[in-house]
């Protein structure tokens, strides 16, 4: 497929690194010229300088041809108007990245269709609906639901109290017997990913990723040793736009606060919020934050402008007692050792718009595709479309590659974590865990 990305900074990078490895055919627009050296050096990726605005470029890059044109620069004017040339030009598909949430509306977007922007997309949106998850899943890291949330893929970090350390896959599995799941990946010493087989022993601080029914989450979460705990008192550290949103989607059913230094940032948190409680100080200042009921608090949310703020005040929340803390890091390399500093979960809002964008990329192919932060491996959602050898031979006889793995079965509506001798059926989804190096042959596999 060829795609046309516009911008190459956080987000365009990332996904365009995402993309070149699913061996998509990539071009990238820029007009700096360092971004796209390194972006030459370091993805299989074709480089075009230029403004993406303009029609020479766009034919230079040969847009008329382009499956899919994605605009992702910093300046959400400058997207629109690349779409709706892009569109006019030939590309079949359009996507265009915004901060104004009023053009996320329903009708504003039908508008935009017609005018060549086929999808809108903006990351903090999509990075506040992250939080208000991962809010409502407190005590998992990670947070992921399959078909309409029949099915959740939660990751868990192994501390030195799980009765899980020091046994194997299979020791675990027979513990239990009132519950389906299923470990289906580890991320350890926060590099090493590990597709788990019966003879995999845990460890303690293993990142862990389990599959589970949606209705038997509690159950897996006592059986691993995570207290069940309700947010209900919220402090949110920035009053920025994400920090805005998320006392929106967190107001109507928490008690929320927000911290922000800036006082005219402070009256618009106060004509755009209806129960959030606003308080002018710096959210960087430990003793201001204690007076105002730090230590009181069931989660903290540090989402300013500054990674090191955000991260320091989750680590001085940790001490206190907080149960939940969540901090907003701009270094892609931070969000992968949230378990190994204290904080649970470090989020970047950058890369989950580029993640957001990936899955709608690929799911012309497969039913849903989930990234796991850290891991080296996909999830992805498939459908049985007729009889072959899918079908008609059990999963412990597929011809699978190595390092991947069958971890799920949606039949008639129903979760099954099946058993090497299951066989599937027409129109079951059928959820797959597979390394980069597998998914090819994964995806020929089940078309």
């Amino acid at each position: 497929m060829k795609i046309i990305i516009a911008g190459a900074g956080d987000v365009g990078f990332h996904l365009a690194k995402l993309l070149s490895s699913a061996k998509q055919a990539i071009t990238l627009i820029d007009q700096n010229d360092e971004v796209l050296e390194y972006a030459a050096n370091h993805l299989d990726v074709h480089t075009i300088k230029g403004d993406a605005s303009s029609i020479q470029v766009l034919n230079q890059a040969g847009v008329e041809s382009a499956k899919l044109f994605l605009a992702l620069t910093t300046d959400e004017t400058t997207n629109l108007i690349c779409c709706i040339l892009a569109k006019k030009i030939g590309a079949s598909q359009t996507i265009a990245r915004v901060t104004n949430s009023e053009y996320l509306s329903k009708i504003q977007r039908e508008n935009f269709k017609e005018l060549g922007v086929d999808h809108l997309i903006s990351p903090v949106e999509l990075a506040a609906q992250e939080v208000e998850r991962l809010v409502k899943h407190c005590e998992v890291t990670d947070h992921f639901a399959f078909e309409e949330g029949r099915i959740t893929l939660n990751g868990v970090t192994l501390d030195n109290t799980s009765k899980l350390i020091g046994k194997t896959i299979k020791e675990i599995m027979s513990m239990n017997d009132n519950f389906q799941f299923k470990p289906v990946a580890v991320l350890r010493n926060n590099e090493e990913t590990i597709i788990p087989t019966d003879d995999t022993r845990l460890q303690s601080l293993d990142h862990v990723y389990f599959l589970t029914p949606s209705d038997q989450m509690n159950p897996l979460l006592q059986f691993i040793g995570k207290e069940l705990k309700k947010i209900k008192n919220i402090m949110i550290l920035g009053g920025t736009r994400l920090g805005m949103k998320s006392a929106k989607l967190l107001e109507k059913n928490h008690n929320v606060t927000i911290v922000e230094k800036d006082k005219n940032t402070c009256k618009r948190l106060i004509e755009n919020l209806d129960k959030t409680l606003i308080i002018k100080g710096d959210p960087s200042n430990i003793e201001l934050l204690k007076e105002e009921g730090l230590d009181r608090m069931h989660a903290v949310i540090a989402l300013t402008d500054n990674s090191e703020t955000n991260i320091i005040a989750c680590l001085t929340a940790e001490k206190l007692g907080v149960f939940k803390t969540i901090a907003l890091v701009d270094n892609t390399d931070y969000t992968h050792i949230s378990q190994h500093i204290g904080v649970d979960t470090l989020i970047n809002k950058k890369l989950i718009a580029a993640n957001n964008i990936f899955r709608f990329v690929r799911k012309g192919k497969v039913e849903a595709i989930t990234s796991l932060h850290g891991v080296d491996a996909e999830v992805i959602e498939y459908r049985v479309h007729k009889n072959n050898q899918l079908t008609k031979k059990a999963f412990k006889d597929l011809p699978l590659p190595a390092n991947s793995m069958i971890a799920a079965v949606i039949r008639d509506n129903k979760s099954i974590i099946p058993g090497a001798d299951f066989h599937m059926a027409v129109d079951d989804k059928v959820i797959v865990l597979a390394t980069d190096e597998s998914i090819g042959i994964v995806d020929r596999l089940f078309k």
